[in-house]
């Protein structure tokens, strides 16, 4: 499979942005930190973005991107093409000469897996993953709040602390 550091790079930075904008626009700088991704990578990948009409800019101060479609239109394979990654697994890139100028035996099994991951994909929409990501939180929130009552139990009940009743 070669999906590389740019698609996922392409999809965490479009989650990211989706998950703020409702807030104004999302800076790439912002991206960049919350994310660990260069920002002149980010600029290279919402350059190629723009140009497929997912994201806009906004110039000024308190510019920064929003999202050009509706999060529901958007999905995870829109921003892979968007962003010229190919999502292949054949050893030819498609071109069928994987044993020099012949097709190998598996090219078929490959070009399927590749139809098969792309339609997954076009089911992927940003809001499923902006949904996934909330609940996701909920949940850390939730284990953090456990915990919290645990080690305060702990600290302060005798029985906690190991002495007998």
């Amino acid at each position: 499979m070669r999906l590389t550091t740019k698609g996922r790079f392409a999809v965490t930075a479009m989650l990211d942005l989706a998950m703020r904008e409702e807030r104004g626009p999302v800076t790439l700088a912002g991206i960049s930190e919350r994310q660990n991704i260069s920002l002149s990578y980010l600029e290279q990948l919402f350059g190629k973005l723009r140009r497929a009409e997912l994201v806009d800019s906004v110039r000024g101060p308190g510019g920064g991107y929003t999202l050009a479609k509706d999060i529901q239109d958007i999905s995870v394979a829109d921003i892979i093409v968007a962003v010229d990654e190919p999502v292949d697994a054949t050893q030819c890139g498609g071109r069928e000469n994987c044993r020099g100028s012949q097709r190998c035996m598996t090219h078929d099994l490959w070009t399927n897996l590749n139809v098969t991951i792309f339609d997954y994909l076009s089911k992927v929409s940003l809001a499923s993953l902006v949904e996934q990501q909330h609940t996701q939180e909920e949940h850390a929130k939730e284990t953090s709040v456990v915990q919290d009552k645990r080690d305060s139990f702990g600290s302060k009940h005798p029985a906690a602390a190991g002495s007998a009743l």
